[in-house]
Formats: structure tokens, C-alpha cells, sequence
């Protein structure tokens, strides 16, 4: 088994933190579902973009669910402990989730960037097909990512020191635990995470360059509609892709400084989400209201 250090505060620190994440996390589930429920249910919210809403909230729901109540419940003891089989699962959960996410958000920036920029075409370009394949794509490279990761890790000797400097199992803090030169395997997990990351990223800002590029010939009216529409999502570009970026990037050292950096990518974008994506769209709000009423 393998001894998660957590967040190291005091006793009267630690049941703080215990209600602020328990907090967090129902927040997540709460608003995600809500999400979920209400472009299931709607007619009104048929379109690409809300498929991909509705998926994209799943998947934040799945995301946290394999840290946060893991994290909340070793605020409450003493030997936060976890098993190898339940280290490599948190491993497994962590990436499957975490880049199908990156994937989803490069899809649904796709999305905008037809909406935008190919408005004649969008009914014949994003059909209900075309929209789930992309969606299976985005299932499919996530598990093959987190399956290489997985393997990776599974190779390695572990025979010394157990304590991980986390609050959950990642690829870089197993790495430091490892009684073997890791050197090889440390590229290999910078090429794998830091590159999909990195040109996912760039993929995101060169769509949204040319969105608005196209916009510059667009009447005012047309310029806030668009805005107002990509900034929710140009919003939870920054939020997730920042930290996930500067951690899988370069070959972790400084541990503590990661884990810190890793709640925001692990649990803040997954709560802030449901807020951002309804408090600015009229149509979500609408079908919300409709779906309360009932």
C-alpha cells in the first residue's frame, strides 16, 4: 500500500478544509447533474452545442468523483492509506477523465468555430453522426492515453519508500517512489500528457484567433452574440488548461508545489463549470425555469 500525505495542516486546519471540499464536491455533482438533466430533458437544447454541454458535465462528474471523496475523507483520519490496485485505479480514473475532457473541449471549440465562421454550413456539417463520433473520439483517446500512463507505471519496482507527496496517485510522485532509473519513463510521460495538452491548447487558441478574425466584418450586435457565446467556454479553457499545462509539461520536481496547483484542474474547473456555462446563457436558464416549473 502506498501513505498519501495530503494537504499537511493542523487538526483544527484539516475539518476547515473537510467542509470546504466536501462543499466543493457536492457543488460538483449538484450543478453537473442539474446540467445534465436539463438538456436531457429539454427540446429546446437539441443543438451540437448543448450535446456536447451535456456530455462535458458528465464527464467533470466522473473526474472529481476520482479524487475529491478520497481527498475529503483522509481530512478525517490519521494513515491516509490507499492500495497498489487502488493507486493504480485513481491513476487510471484521473487521465481517462482528464483527457477526455481536453479532447471534449477541443471538440466543442470546433464546434463554436463552424457555428461562427460557417454559419450555412453548420446544419450540414455538425449532424447528430458526425457529433457522436466525435464524442467516441474524444471516450476513446482518453482511455488510450490513460491506458499508456497506466502501463507505464505498472512496469515499474516499487521497494522502497511509500509515502506519496499528494492527494492522489499521479504519474510524477509514483515516479519519485521508484527503485529503478526513471529517466526513460519521465520523457515518455512529458511526450504523452505534456504533448496532447500542449497542441490541444494551441489547437484551442488558433480556433478561437480565426473566430474572432471573422468577426472584424460582423455588425456590433453580431460581435457581443458571438462573444457571448465563446467566452463561457474561452473561460474554462483558462481555467483547465493553465495548471494542467504547467504541471505535465516538464518533468515534475517540485512536488508540493504540484499538488497545490492540481486542485485546479482537478475540482475547481469541474464546479465552476455548471455556473459558467448557465449564469450566461439565456436558453439554459429558460429550460431550467421550464424544467423547475414542472
Amino acid at each position: 500500500e502506498f501513505i498519501l500525505l495530503g494537504f499537511s495542516v493542523n487538526p483544527g486546519t484539516q475539518k476547515f478544509c473537510f467542509v470546504m471540499f466536501l462543499f466543493f464536491f457536492v457543488m460538483i455533482v449538484a450543478g453537473n447533474l442539474l446540467i445534465v438533466v436539463t438538456v436531457t430533458s429539454s427540446q429546446l437544447l437539441n443543438c451540437p452545442m448543448y450535446f456536447f454541454l451535456c456530455s462535458l458535465s458528465f464527464v467533470d462528474i466522473c473526474y472529481s468523483s476520482v479524487t475529491a471523496p478520497k481527498l475529503i475523507a483522509d481530512f478525517l483520519v490519521e494513515n491516509k492509506t490507499i492500495s497498489f490496485v487502488g493507486c493504480m485505479a485513481q491513476l487510471f480514473g484521473v487521465h481517462f477523465f482528464g483527457c477526455t475532457e481536453i479532447f471534449l473541449l477541443t471538440v466543442m471549440a470546433y464546434d463554436r468555430y463552424v457555428a461562427i465562421c460557417r454559419p450555412l454550413h453548420y446544419t450540414t456539417l455538425m449532424t447528430r453522426r458526425v457529433c457522436s463520433q466525435m464524442l467516441m473520439g474524444s471516450w476513446v483517446g482518453g482511455f488510450m492515453h490513460s491506458l499508456a500512463q497506466t502501463l507505464l507505471t505498472t512496469q515499474l519496482p516499487f521497494c522502497g519508500p511509500n509515502v506519496i507527496d499528494h492527494y492522489f496517485c499521479d504519474v510524477h510522485p509514483l515516479l519519485q517512489l521508484a527503485c529503478t532509473n526513471t529517466y526513460a519513463v519521465r520523457i515518455a510521460v512529458v511526450a504523452n500528457s505534456g504533448m496532447i495538452t500542449l497542441s490541444c491548447f494551441l489547437i484551442l487558441l488558433m480556433s478561437y484567433v480565426v473566430i474572432l478574425g471573422s468577426l472584424k466584418s460582423q455588425r456590433a450586435e453580431g460581435w457581443h452574440k458571438a462573444l457571448s457565446t465563446c467566452g463561457s467556454h474561452i473561460t474554462v479553457v483558462i481555467l483547465f488548461f493553465g495548471p494542467c499545462t504547467f504541471v505535465y509539461i516538464r518533468p515534475s520536481s517540485r512536488l508540493t508545489e504540484d499538488k497545490r496547483v492540481a486542485v485546479f484542474y482537478t475540482i475547481i474547473p469541474s464546479m465552476l463549470n455548471p455556473l459558467i456555462y448557465t449564469l450566461r446563457n439565456h436558453e439554459v436558464k429558460s429550460a431550467m425555469r421550464k424544467l423547475w416549473s414542472r
